[in-house]
């Protein structure tokens, strides 16, 4: 069970030293991990999958494929110092992801094609060409 803090006990002066600038986005129970938002189409020849990745170059992507499994996964490490004439400050920053598909047997894993623009990544998984249904068409009788 957790505790709860009697704010009679707590000295208001905390409260301004965490509200600082330099706590304001530090969640100390998670490293800076994220998962970014996906969206998944079926079209009639094709897959689409479209991941959001700003800030992010496709030199900091990678995509594998490994037993019908699409793993696209990002490591980015920052590192920001500023100096004055009486202190230092040094922050640090990293980030990671992974997102795994297990990908459907019909699709034409020699085939697949990624790009990335505009912080946005896509990876067209196209269909193999037996499954792609072919629009309906009328039989003549002679």
């Amino acid at each position: 069970m957790l505790a709860k803090i009697n704010r009679n006990y707590v000295p208001a002066y905390w409260d301004d030293f965490f509200n600082d600038s330099f706590f304001r986005n530090v969640n100390p129970y998670t490293c800076n991990s994220t998962s970014p938002a996906v969206n998944v189409a079926e079209e009639d020849k094709a897959f689409r999958i479209e991941v959001a990745v700003p800030g992010l170059t496709r030199e900091d992507i990678r995509i594998d494929l490994e037993n019908d499994v699409l793993t696209i996964a990002s490591e980015e490490k920052k590192s920001k110092e500023e100096k004055n004439h009486r202190s230092v400050r040094r922050e640090f920053n990293y980030s990671t992801f992974k997102r795994s598909f297990q990908l459907p047997e019909t699709i034409d894993l020699d085939n697949i094609k990624a790009k990335h623009e505009s912080g946005i990544l896509t990876i067209e998984l196209p269909k193999k060409d037996e499954v792609v249904q072919k629009a309906p068409k009328q039989i003549e009788i002679k």
